[in-house]
């Protein structure tokens, strides 16, 4: 199909060309959610086209969810539905000559989303100048229909997809880092030892969004050699949650206890795919470990979050410490 012929306004017609293109590379879908890519268009044919041209989209296992709006007013319809949206094409005149515009400015201005991707296309090439739309409207691209061809739209739709991953990645990590300051500051309220050690694993549950499984630790006077049995244990969530008090390392698995012992021996934080021992020794020689798993694995904010965490506990623990000690 490369030639077709799409109904517009007045009744004149606008032709839409898919330009011949070398075979469309194969993309293997992902079991996880897809990228979800908004097309609002008054002209049927755009959608069609466009899920033709995108059936086999697949970035990071991820293939596309296309919702489909023919006009303003029905785009602001699905975004109010979908707070989720990743990139949107959009034609610029609909039921209006500046519907497509005045939908940008309801999504920036109203909704407040600068997250999603708007790639503005128009079928009528001079109504609007290029530059002016770009510099004017917080819109990522401009193109016209008939000079997107199968491979340019992809081009163009991946390049939109990765740049919102990295946009939501780092919204992620700005969130997140406001959390661990939020919660740092709930655990210096805290004077009593035992309370204060529960209180760093709710306070870590509640930073993780995890339900899984995480021990505290206090590692200050433990030999750090292979020959280590006993570990003092200041709290625990998930399987570790009865774990209290001194208690012997073979009651943890045997890889557990190798990563404690490795963390012990090397003074250093060690970490796999689902599984974190975060190392920390404050100016006093108060020596702490944190040992948190997951379902899942570990992501870069995540690895930054506990870290920064953990210090942050081991600070106030040490600070706890000094002010039982002078009582």
């Amino acid at each position: 199909m490369n030639d077709i012929q799409a109904r517009t306004r007045n009744g004149e017609s606008d032709s839409l060309q898919l330009a011949p293109e070398s075979p469309r590379r194969s993309f293997g879908g992902g079991s996880v959610e897809p990228w979800k890519l908004l097309i609002v268009d008054d002209e049927e044919i755009v959608h069609t086209v466009t899920h033709l041209a995108l059936d086999s989209f697949d970035l990071g296992g991820r293939g596309l969810e296309f919702l489909s709006a023919y006009s303003g007013g029905e785009a602001r319809d699905v975004l109010r539905e979908h707070n989720d949206i990743a990139v949107i094409l959009l034609d610029v005149v609909m039921e209006t000559d500046r519907a497509g515009l005045d939908l940008v400015h309801y999504i920036r201005h109203e909704l407040k989303n600068k997250f999603v991707r708007i790639i503005m296309r128009t079928g009528q090439p001079g109504d609007f100048l290029e530059q002016e739309v770009i510099t004017k409207y917080d819109i990522n691209d401009y193109k016209e229909k008939t000079e997107l061809t199968r491979q340019r739209l992809f081009s163009v739709v991946y390049t939109s997809l990765r740049s919102y991953s990295d946009l939501i990645a780092l919204e992620i990590n700005r969130k997140g880092l406001v959390k661990v300051i939020e919660s740092s500051a709930k655990i210096f309220e805290s004077r009593d030892i035992s309370a204060f050690s529960e209180g760093v694993l709710e306070q870590l549950t509640g930073l993780l969004y995890l339900g899984d499984d995480a021990v505290l630790i206090n590692a200050s006077g433990l030999l750090a050699r292979s020959g280590i049995e006993r570990l003092r244990i200041l709290a625990g969530i998930g399987k570790f949650k009865q774990c209290q008090g001194e208690v012997d390392i073979t009651n943890f698995d045997s890889e557990m206890a190798e990563r404690i012992k490795y963390v012990l021996q090397h003074k250093k934080s060690n970490y796999g795919d689902n599984y974190w021992v975060s190392y920390y020794i404050t100016k006093s020689g108060l020596e702490q470990i944190l040992y948190v798993s997951a379902r899942d694995v570990f992501s870069v904010p995540d690895i930054m979050m506990i870290e920064l965490f953990v210090k942050n506990v081991a600070i106030a623990h040490e600070t706890i410490v000094l002010l039982e000690a002078g009582q």
